[in-house]
């Protein structure tokens, strides 16, 4: 009596939806490898103004997607959002400042948005000058280890 109670609460459409899930993002992730494309975020989203976009002018994003999300459709830029990779290459060479606009989170839970070249520009500043500040840190944590590797030795 026990075994038909709990098997009750098991909802089978809920479950098939999550291996579903499951199996896509298996999917999405091997397509990014076979492209060579190494940082991804798999929350955000997209979105083209259609007013200001000179798509058909330039076409630039749509040649700046490493993952062809962007598409020529009838007469405007489409999106594939589901091979977005939310990584800002079609904003950084976008001619028109906020047409395209991208929110993204990254893993530690903080939200970037950005919708114009420099806006990216000084978003990766950031970034890279954290990693180097990391890297240097992890090979000199205090001036002691720096003035050891150099050969010198601390003065008062």
């Amino acid at each position: 009596m026990s075994k038909n109670k709990k098997n009750a609460n098991v909802d089978i459409f809920q479950l098939l939806l999550e291996k579903k899930e499951k199996q896509g993002k298996i999917k999405w992730k091997a397509l990014l490898e076979s492209l060579n494309v190494r940082e991804f975020f798999e929350d955000g989203s997209i979105s083209i103004n259609e007013r200001t976009c000179q798509g058909l002018e330039c076409e630039l994003c749509i040649k700046a997607c490493p993952t062809k999300a962007l598409y020529w459709r009838d007469g405007k830029v489409g999106i594939i959002k589901d091979l977005c990779v939310y990584c800002g290459a079609c904003v950084l060479c976008c001619i028109v400042d906020d047409c395209i606009t991208i929110t993204r989170k990254r893993a530690d839970g903080t939200t970037e948005s950005f919708s114009k070249p420099g806006d990216i520009v000084v978003l990766f500043n950031g970034i890279n000058s954290r990693r180097r500040h990391q890297r240097v840190r992890g090979i000199f944590p205090d001036d002691e280890a720096y003035l050891k590797r150099c050969g010198k030795t601390k003065t008062a």
